[in-house]
């Protein structure tokens, strides 16, 4: 890997400017090696030079490693030069200097240690940002040693693999931020800290589902250059209770049903490696079990967006930071007893039989759905995109599975509902049942007949919930948005830009 060269053009008209913050390293140039096409610089007796690395932006939000060679006459103005851009890049104190990696050796196509030596570890170099390099050995290790090192001396945290490996750090940084503010995780309604420490994501996964739709691509180099640069992006994360236990956190899907029983079968098909997706997606479809339950959820009150607005989430989002005002003056309210608190609001319950019920905190967008399962989403709003698909015939749900891969509406059918939320709470109709003390045995024999043919969409089967690709079995679980709970290396997906003419 390398970067792409050319030098400051004579002409005017082809000049380029290059923001100070997007400059990854400035350096003096060996001039005697260099061949001088133009006959300008031929015509100096001792030309120096000085070379400046930057970002330039190529198609499809992807960034490359680019360089610029400038030419002078005078050894002092080409030093002056030097001098006043290093002392510029300096003053940049969002770039991390050191940063703790985690390499997921297994994740994917079994690519990450390759990826990062070759794409990431340069620019890392050229940036003067030291690593301490993990590569990991098994499951939960990168979440383990958060837990047990000390993370004070890092800038942040960098995690090479997929969104399983993402999810490790996450929930590894955000359980040692809990521990050191003596916050319970377990308690539903505790009020998370926010970590100070960025997470980067270089894709190496089979999705990379969290880095496309923060990034817009999952390419590597183009995340590595959002690390050197020192991006910031602030992220929500959901906290996943059942019984006033903990189960996990979800920054991307919870989804129960569909996409629950597509996690829950493909893990008993990892022999097949990434094919077990596909093989479990076309399973599940034909299978067409739907399930009966209750979902209870607080409307999200305090946001601008709304699902259906037609507005994605891009770069300096304005729902995002008007939302966000919006929830701590709402929060400021209730602390002082001038608006309703938690226990008295306004919560809105939805009973039937669903083929799905998702939750995303995203766009949920990657290469086979480039707008998502939810294209109007944001990253940063203190909320989740409530989707519920009810039982309807396989054909219609085809129709609705398809438009995540066009520009059709997914939401324009009269079988799905899509409402923005802050909490959120599912009970399956099989849980309900068990709690209910006035059981028929008319309804115990209906139950174990429909229970040996839960294809007939019965009331008392029951599916798992897909979190984040992590298989949940519990039926009853209680969500919670926790607004900016995270941040990242990254700056959102950056719109009407276009690609600089040297890409």
């Amino acid at each position: 890997m390398g970067p792409r060269n050319w030098d400051r053009p004579s002409n005017p008209r082809d000049a380029c400017s290059v923001p100070v913050s997007e400059i990854i390293a400035v350096e003096e140039t060996d001039v005697h090696g260099k061949h001088h096409s133009s006959g300008k610089w031929q015509k100096m007796e001792k030309p120096y030079a000085f070379t400046v690395h930057c970002v330039k932006r190529a198609r499809r939000h992807r960034w490359k490693w680019a360089q610029v060679t400038f030419w002078c006459p005078e050894e002092q103005l080409c030093h002056l030069w030097l001098q006043t851009l290093r002392e510029m890049l300096e003053k940049l104190t969002s770039r991390p200097k050191h940063l703790l990696v985690f390499i997921n050796p297994f994740g994917g196509k079994g690519q990450g240690k390759r990826i990062y030596e070759r794409k990431v570890a340069p620019l890392f170099t050229l940036a003067s940002i030291t690593t301490d390099i993990i590569v990991t050995e098994h499951a939960n290790q990168a979440k383990e040693t958060l837990y047990e090192i000390n993370i004070d001396k890092y800038d942040g945290i960098v995690c090479v693999g997929g969104d399983g490996m993402f999810s490790e750090v996450l929930h590894g940084l955000i359980g040692r931020t809990q521990r050191s503010a003596g916050v319970d995780q377990n308690h539903p309604r505790a009020v998370l800290v926010p970590s100070s420490l960025r997470i980067g994501i270089i894709p190496a996964g089979s999705t990379d589902c969290v880095c496309y739709s923060t990034v817009g691509t999952s390419d590597a180099e183009t995340s590595a250059l959002h690390i050197v640069v020192g991006d910031s992006l602030a992220m929500d994360v959901s906290s996943v209770h059942h019984n006033s236990t903990l189960l996990r956190y979800s920054v991307s899907l919870l989804g129960y049903g569909f996409y629950g029983d597509i996690i829950k079968d493909s893990e008993k098909k990892r022999w097949l490696g990434l094919a077990r997706y596909d093989f479990s997606g076309l399973k599940t479809f034909l299978s067409h079990h739907c399930y009966e339950g209750t979902v209870s959820f607080l409307p999200a009150q305090h946001t601008v967006g709304s699902p259906r607005d037609g507005k994605p989430c891009r770069a300096g989002c304005f729902v995002c930071r008007q939302s966000k005002q919006q929830l701590e003056e709402e929060q400021k309210k209730a602390l002082y007893g001038l608006e309703a608190a938690e226990d008295v609001e306004e919560w809105q319950v939805v009973c039937g039989k669903f083929l799905a019920i998702n939750a995303t905190n995203m766009s949920c967008a990657c290469r086979r759905s480039p707008r998502g399962l939810s294209p109007a989403a944001h990253l940063g709003d203190g909320s989740s995109d409530l989707i519920l698909i009810r039982k309807c015939s396989r054909f219609n749900f085809l129709r609705f599975l398809i438009r995540h891969t066009n520009q059709q509406d997914q939401f324009d059918f009269t079988f799905v509902e899509v409402y923005r939320v802050k909490k959120f709470q599912f009970t399956s109709k099989h849980v309900e049942d068990e709690d209910s003390d006035l059981k028929e045995e008319g309804k115990k024999r209906f139950g174990h007949i429909c229970s040996s043919h839960p294809s007939c969409c019965c009331a008392v089967s029951n599916s798992s919930w897909n979190c984040d690709g992590e298989v949940l079995h519990s039926p009853a679980i209680e969500v919670r948005v926790h607004c900016q709970l995270v941040r990242l290396f990254a700056r959102g997906i950056e719109e009407n830009l276009k690609p600089d003419s040297h890409s």
